[in-house]
């Protein structure tokens, strides 16, 4: 029950709280840059506005609105709006709210929304405490979580829920957050002015993320604020926040990055279709975005290393080396001058020639041997090293003939060259087969070679 205690306390809890918290919408008016998710005439907002929510999880990175969005639906539904925190929360938790869903449900007739945050923190064992809850709607759950829940949600879960994806937000949604706290009263109140470069300076260094905008903008401010608070408390005109105080407030900007999520796979996924793509400044921007965030070297090291083989093969047998040089120094030296390196080897890559044919080879003749008939080896290719070799065909040693060649058949009966090897015309691989395509049109036809 609401006191005259209980409304002091949550006075004064706001009053402390960050900018970032005081300034979150509590309607879907004020709630920007997640129009897919909850623009007009979405399910998500039809869902919210009706009051008909069914269960779903908020899948996005930080400070993008998961957390206010639940706000939002405990702001304007009837149902029991009650919070589990996954970070801090165990089994006995979900549990014991499950329990009180299911009691308020059959004596008052009122639904409860179950709001999970971090749900991917929960094991999977943890998450099956709530499947039967969600099933039979004692509880309606909505799930927030950073991680991509395909993969850290458990599926039952996920089939009783509907998965909505928020995404980073734009720089013009940023700048309208930003706007916005700048007047709000329970933000700065129009004590502090921007200037354009700051806004911009802000916007960057937030990266989509509006709580980094808005934590940036009060720390500037405090840069910005004379040592007197009475010279502030006195002062008619805004104090002018500039770059220099944004700059001051963050000296190292860091872009969002995890070592085991989906930005992790999406980064370096960018870094090898970089240097396959021949794009030297798109891969050291990757490299440098995986350095920047403490990416393992030998990680970074090892794609390269991959790469070499699968997409500049035999165009440059060369990168293969280049590579295995950078991966030795990613162990032996590490970071920071290991950075060299693997730059190095990244823009060998980028700037090399192309060609796939030894992971496409090798896919190729795989495929065969696994889903293709028994073949045998040829008589002529036995080992000779046993009883009755003799009667095994001739086999021609290629060193006996000019050139160190000699035509033969080496695949077995139903397959013939070129059903695996289709080279590039590129690099060394191009120019090694027009060099042995010549050389052999000279051994069995020499008058062509005059």
């Amino acid at each position: 029950m609401d006191t005259l205690f209980s409304h002091a306390e949550r006075k004064v809890r706001a009053a402390n709280a960050p900018l970032a918290v005081r300034m979150r919408p509590s309607t879907l008016e004020g709630y920007v840059g997640q129009d897919r998710a909850v623009g007009v005439g979405s399910w998500l907002r039809r869902a919210i506005e009706h009051d008909t929510l069914s269960s779903v999880i908020l899948y996005g990175p930080a400070g993008t609105g998961k957390t206010t969005l639940a706000r939002i639906i405990a702001n304007s539904t009837h149902a029991e709006f009650v919070e589990v925190s996954a970070v801090m929360g165990t089994v006995k938790d979900l549990r014991r709210e499950v329990d009180e869903a299911s009691r308020r449900l059959l004596l008052q007739g009122r639904r409860t929304i179950l709001f999970v945050d971090e749900i991917h923190r929960f094991n999977r064992s943890q998450q099956d405490a709530l499947l039967h809850a969600v099933e039979d709607r004692t509880v309606v759950l909505v799930g927030a979580t950073t991680e991509n829940p395909y993969f850290e949600v458990n599926a039952a879960l996920l089939s009783r829920s509907r998965v909505v994806e928020l995404v980073a937000l734009g720089d013009e949604a940023l700048r309208t957050l930003v706007r916005r706290a700048l007047s709000d009263p329970d933000g700065l109140a129009g004590s502090f002015a921007l200037t354009d470069e700051a806004l911009d300076e802000i916007v960057t260094l937030a990266g989509g993320d509006a709580r980094a905008a808005l934590t940036s903008l009060e720390l500037a401010s405090q840069m910005a604020t004379p040592p007197s608070a009475g010279e502030v408390a006195g002062a008619r005109d805004p104090l002018v926040i500039e770059a220099r105080h944004v700059l001051e407030a963050n000296p190292r900007r860091g872009l969002s990055y995890d070592k085991a999520g989906d930005m992790h796979y999406d980064v370096i996924s960018a870094f090898i279709k970089s240097m396959r793509g021949s794009d030297p400044d798109a891969a050291l921007y990757w490299l440098a975005r995986m350095i920047d965030a403490g990416e393992d070297p030998k990680f970074i090291a090892r794609r390269i290393f991959i790469l070499a083989s699968e997409d500049v093969g035999n165009a440059d047998p060369q990168a293969l080396l280049v590579a295995d040089a950078a991966f030795r120094a990613a162990e032996v030296i590490g970071y920071p001058e290991c950075r060299i390196n693997l730059a190095q080897a990244a823009l060998y890559m980028a700037l090399a020639p192309k060609s796939n044919a030894a992971e496409a080879g090798i896919d190729a003749a795989l495929r065969e041997v696994r889903e293709g008939p028994r073949r045998e080896v040829p008589s002529h290719l036995r080992d000779r090293h046993r009883p009755g070799s003799d009667e095994y065909g001739s086999y021609r040693y290629p060193h006996d003939f000019p050139g160190g060649w000699v035509d033969q058949r080496y695949l077995p009966d139903g397959l013939e060259r070129g059903s695996f090897f289709h080279p590039s015309d590129r690099g060394w691989e191009g120019w090694r087969l027009d060099a042995t395509a010549r050389d052999r049109t000279c051994l069995l036809y020499p008058p062509r070679c005059v």
